[in-house]
C-alpha cells in the first residue's frame, strides 16, 4: 500500500508539467505507475552498481545526430561534475545535419534545449518535449512556421524527433520526473550534430560544411559547450545574442 501511494504522489507531481491530459487523467494513469512499479527497482540497482547518487537531483541529457547516440548525466548534486548514466542508440533519422529553420523540413534541431513537456500517453509510448523553437530559433527560423512537436519518444519513428526504444524511453523519462519532482525546473537536452572528438564524425562534418560558411560557424558555437563540458563535466552558461548566436560564458 505504502508503494502505491508513492507512486499516486509521483504521478501527482507530473501533474504540474503537462497540458496533454488533465489532473485526473495523469493521476490515474495506470501505464505511467505501472512503469514506475518495474522501473524504480532496476535503476536503483544500476545506480549502486556505478557508484552513483539515488535519488538523482540534476539530469543532463547530450544527443549527437550523425552519431545516432543520446546521452543521459546524472549528478546528486548541484556543485557536483556530472557523471555519465548510459548511452542509448538513437533508432530513426530523419533530415540531415544542420539546425531546424521551418515547419516540414524533417529536421531534428541542433541547439539548446531544455524538457518542457511530460506525455505518459504520448502516441509514441512516450514522450518528453522540448522547448523548440527556443530564442535563438524565432530570430534565425523562417518568422511565420519555424515548426513545432520536437520530443524524446519511443516506437523508432521519426519526422524530425529523437527516438529511442520504449525501454528505454521509459528509463529516460523516469529520471526526468524523478529529476523535476526533486527540483531541476529546467532540465537541459543540448543536440549537437556530431561528436567533435570523434574522428570520423569529424571529417563527416568538414565534408558536409565545406561550402557553408554558415553552418560552420553555427557548429563552431555547439562545439564550445561540447568542449567545455568535455573539460569540466559541468555545463556552461549560454545566452543569446542580437543575431540569435548562441554564446557561451
Amino acid at each position: 500500500m505504502k508503494q502505491w501511494f508513492g507512486v499516486f504522489l509521483f504521478l501527482c507531481c507530473l501533474t504540474q508539467l503537462t497540458a496533454q491530459s488533465s489532473p485526473r487523467n495523469q493521476r490515474m494513469n495506470q501505464k505511467l505507475a505501472n512503469t514506475i512499479l518495474q522501473k524504480e527497482d532496476s535503476l536503483k540497482k544500476q545506480f549502486e552498481a556505478m557508484h552513483l547518487t539515488w535519488p538523482i537531483k540534476q539530469m543532463y541529457v547530450r544527443s549527437f545526430k550523425y552519431d545516432s547516440q543520446l546521452e543521459v548525466w546524472v549528478r546528486g548534486q548541484k556543485n557536483e561534475a556530472f557523471k555519465l548514466f548510459k548511452t542509448y542508440n538513437i533508432c530513426a533519422l530523419s533530415g540531415a545535419l544542420g539546425p531546424k529553420r521551418i515547419e516540414g523540413d524533417y529536421q531534428v534541431p541542433e541547439g539548446f534545449y531544455y524538457i518542457n513537456v511530460f506525455k505518459p500517453n504520448s502516441n509514441y509510448h512516450m514522450s518528453l518535449g522540448l522547448n523548440y523553437p527556443n530564442a535563438s530559433d524565432l530570430v534565425l527560423s523562417d518568422s511565420s512556421k519555424p515548426g513545432a512537436d520536437i520530443y524524446i519518444h519511443g516506437s523508432c519513428v521519426t519526422v524530425g524527433c529523437i527516438p529511442i526504444q520504449d525501454a528505454q524511453i521509459e528509463e529516460v523519462y523516469f529520471l526526468a520526473s524523478y529529476a523535476h519532482e526533486h527540483g531541476q525546473d529546467f532540465i537541459p537536452v543540448h543536440i549537437f550534430p556530431i561528436r567533435y572528438n570523434v574522428e570520423k564524425s569529424k571529417a563527416f562534418l568538414a565534408k558536409a560544411t565545406k561550402d557553408d560558411v554558415e553552418y560552420q560557424k553555427f557548429s563552431g558555437r555547439l562545439k564550445e559547450v561540447f568542449d567545455f563540458f568535455e573539460q569540466t563535466k559541468k555545463i556552461p552558461l549560454i545566452s543569446i545574442n542580437k543575431k540569435g548566436e548562441y554564446v557561451a560564458l
